[in-house]
């Protein structure tokens, strides 16, 4: 097996029946790359290359297709060692709870009263992972629907994915990132990285459609009953809450200031919860070519938070844990209209 690990899917992949958040928390704890954060004596954070020849190397078409027909949340493969990202390889994981709050017109896990466990990772798409570096950060997350963090059935999980400009921003702190399912689209800032840039943008659209967003529908069905219309919003964004303090520093790693947010240094037990807004809007039109696209939105409106209270960076954190990407609806609200199929793009 190369040095990537197994990225097309597998049959690992195809008999996935659902994850214990217990074990998938455990995995994610089992092997931190310090052993207490901030710790005398603990090395330093790796950082993984994004490169146009790991891309290569890495068959990124075939890790493309995996990410939208696999629906696992761990992939060990045979050596245990998991898979390299191509992409997003340096994250944080984070450990918290999603909940709505507020009336909407949606149904699954974005209705009223809905509470869920979530396992999320917190990273950037390219190598620059420094404050004061142009980079993209992003978050994806998996919620169980329960809140018992030791219930003993296997779960399918839902995922989403939100992230910041896909070619690059210059947030200084990660408290004023906007992170959304539609992000703009801005080649240039990726300066010498670009050809990569395009390379991924390619890749995706070979296995699936609308490669710069991703549809939060399986937030919308997840829980809901048999026959119910699925009801999703058309887009999400996360934002920090604005109690939340600023960690500073310069050219500090962001797993720092994520860490930072929730533990003090060499400190073991969480001390602090980072909290996010949930915002949707169904209100929002795209501009430009596809090298610089560009978002507006109207009438975002907060319906609930995300909270995390603990969080690790673990090697099984960066090769091991995985999230489904959501195949295209032309209609989002309409299984029948995925644009992919059995493994296999159909429109």
């Amino acid at each position: 097996m190369s040095e990537f690990g197994i990225e097309q899917l597998t049959d690992e992949d195809r008999g996935y029946a659902g994850s214990r958040f217990r074990e998938v928390v455990d995995a994610l704890f089992a092997n931190p790359y310090q052993r207490v954060w901030g710790g005398v004596g603990e090395r330093p954070l790796p950082i993984y290359e994004v490169t146009l020849g790991r891309l290569i190397r890495g068959a990124f078409v075939k890790a493309s297709a995996r990410t939208l027909d696999s629906a696992a949340d761990l992939r060990w493969g045979p050596d245990r060692k998991g898979f390299r990202r191509l992409v997003h390889p340096n994250g944080v994981c984070l450990i918290g709870r999603w909940r709505i709050t507020a009336a909407t017109p949606y149904s699954g896990y974005f209705s009223n009263g809905s509470e869920a466990l979530v396992v999320a990772r917190y990273s950037t798409c390219c190598t620059s992972t420094l404050r004061g570096q142009v980079r993209s950060l992003s978050m994806v997350g998996k919620l169980f629907p329960t809140v018992d963090p030791d219930h003993a059935t296997p779960l399918r999980t839902s995922n989403f994915i939100t992230q910041e400009d896909i070619g690059g921003a210059n947030t200084e702190f990660l408290n004023d990132a906007e992170l959304r399912n539609a992000p703009d689209v801005t080649v240039s800032r990726r300066g010498a990285g670009a050809p990569l840039l395009l390379v991924v943008a390619a890749s995706f659209a070979r296995v699936d459609q609308q490669p710069s967003i991703r549809q939060v529908y399986p937030i919308a069905e997840l829980g809901k009953p048999a026959g119910q219309p699925t009801r999703a919003p058309e887009f999400m964004r996360l934002m920090v809450a604005p109690g939340q303090p600023r960690i500073p520093g310069e050219a500090i790693d962001f797993r720092d200031e994520i860490m930072a947010q929730i533990f003090d240094r060499s400190d073991p037990a969480p001390k602090r919860s980072l909290a996010f807004a949930i915002e949707v809007t169904d209100e929002g039109q795209t501009s430009g070519p596809n090298v610089r696209l560009r978002r507006t939105f109207q009438n975002w409106r907060a319906i609930g938070t995300l909270t995390f209270n603990n969080a690790v960076v673990s090697y099984n954190g960066d090769f091991v844990i995985h999230f489904s990407h959501p195949t295209w609806r032309l209609d989002r609200n309409d299984p029948t209209t995925a644009t992919r199929i059995d493994g296999r793009k159909v429109r």
